[in-house]
């Protein structure tokens, strides 16, 4: 299991649009990914209800996992879009 932890960047969090930008990035992997708040359950990266519900705000750390051959790309690639302001 590889695991990348990430500080969201967008100011008002993983709302309707970051969240979205992101589910699709994470659909575009060859692996499955996870994404969870800080000592929460994770989720599955590709379910835009799923991720909305982690009420993740601006600032905060979320922890992304993954397994296989590809996962370390995998998450470099959905870090990328966290640490993007999608508010600015």
């Amino acid at each position: 299991m590889t695991e990348c932890r990430v500080t969201i960047a967008s100011a008002v969090g993983l709302h309707a649009r970051p969240a979205s930008l992101f589910v699709q990035a994470a659909a575009a992997q060859p692996v499955p990914v996870t994404i969870a708040k800080d000592g929460g359950v994770p989720v599955d990266a590709r379910s835009i209800l799923s991720v909305l519900g982690l009420d993740v705000r601006g600032g905060e750390e979320v922890v992304l996992s993954a397994d296989g051959a590809e996962a370390f790309q995998a998450l470099a690639a959905l870090a990328a879009v966290l640490e993007v302001d999608h508010d600015a």
